[in-house]
């Protein structure tokens, strides 16, 4: 904690940071033993990533979550045995930084449209691209990308078929990357990264040929429960900024808390967040139930996430003056609230996944 405001000026964790991580083995509590990991139950990382989000600091949850729990579970639940002891072992240490690389400018969280190609030669594939809004991305010893593989890979087809994941090291020749300034989120250190006809070894292939898409499904669902659990805490840490806050100031010679409309505003919003939880944490139950509920994951994401945004609207709110200072941290909370609605899926796309599958269900 007293180092997360100037990794915010950083823009990024630095080494030492992810080694500590990675000490007290919390970059691999889901993973295998083998590599390192913990190998613990989920509601294990649940705690993990309530804790995590109740630091105040997305950009420090973000990075963290990215590298632990988005791009090495593939290499954990998919990668080979010489990738697990040369990337996923040295990852769980914190000795290697991992970033995930799949939304594109032309893209988003379309995986339909994916554009960045990988043309299969002999013993490599020939990488050319652009991946948007990478977390970790300035940063990163290596990435998960998500690229064409199909037979005509060069045009560029559209749909589900001849995706695949990669595992690309960040030094290869041909591998570019730029910052990107953010609203919020700043240790995140966020990049654009570009690859210009990069040979990466055939071997780097993560899981089967093509079959990406059908990867990347049950990724993205860990991925959206990952950050309901972060903005559960990320609420607590709201709230109790806003309770010390609403207790300290007086107004018209009595605290805001004997305020009958603040009082109703924090009954209604903590009531919510308990509803949220309950959701979330029923959802890492279906989970671990070896399900994959990608609804309940979903709807997860849109409520705490949209909540989170409320609460952080509200706190800015009722401080006034105090909150709207930049360094204040309730203005931190409210920038890094709404990252939280775009990442892993936009609100919009959540709501028409949500949607869809109700109508399909069948009518009894």
């Amino acid at each position: 904690m007293p180092r997360a405001a100037d990794w915010e000026e950083l823009g990024g964790l630095p080494r030492e940071a992810w080694k500590l991580f990675g000490e007290r083995g919390l970059l691999g509590l889901p993973h295998p033993r083998g590599a390192g990991g913990g190998e613990r139950d989920l509601f294990t990382s649940v705690v993990f990533l309530e804790e995590l989000g109740r630091l105040g600091f997305g950009g420090l949850r973000a990075a963290v979550s990215v590298h632990a729990y988005m791009a090495t579970h593939y290499l954990a639940a998919l990668g080979r045995p010489a990738v697990r002891r040369s990337h996923l072992a040295p990852a769980v240490r914190g000795e290697k930084v991992a970033a995930l690389a799949i939304s594109e400018p032309g893209a988003g969280s379309d995986l339909t449209a994916l554009a960045t190609t990988a043309t299969p030669k002999a013993d490599h594939f020939v990488v050319r691209g652009t991946k948007s809004m990478v977390s970790n991305g300035m940063v990163a010893d290596f990435f998960v990308v998500a690229v064409r593989t199909g037979a005509d890979a060069g045009s560029v087809p559209r749909g589900t078929t001849g995706v695949s994941l990669l595992l690309v090291d960040a030094d290869l020749p041909g591998v570019g990357r730029a910052p990107v300034p953010t609203l919020g989120w700043s240790a995140a250190g966020t990049a654009t990264v570009t690859w210009d006809d990069v040979r990466v070894p055939a071997d780097r292939l993560i899981g089967r040929l093509d079959h990406g898409f059908y990867y990347l499904m049950r990724g993205l669902q860990l991925e959206r429960l990952v950050a309901a659990t972060l903005a559960l805490g990320g609420m607590d840490r709201c709230l109790d900024d806003l309770r010390a806050f609403l207790r300290e100031r007086r107004v018209s010679g009595g605290p805001l808390t004997e305020k009958q409309a603040l009082v109703h505003s924090i009954a209604d919003l903590a009531t919510e967040l308990a509803a949220a939880r309950q959701l979330v944490h029923h959802c890492a139950w279906l989970y671990e139930q070896g399900e994959l509920p990608a609804e309940e994951c979903s709807m997860a994401k849109l409520h705490t996430t949209e909540l989170a945004c409320r609460l952080a609207d509200l706190s800015l709110q009722l401080q006034g003056a105090h909150g709207y200072v930049a360094t204040a941290d309730a203005a931190r909370t409210y920038r890094d609230a709404r990252a939280a609605t775009i990442a892993a899926g936009p609100s919009e796309v959540m709501r028409d996944l949500i949607g869809r599958s109700v109508l399909r269900k069948t009518i009894h």
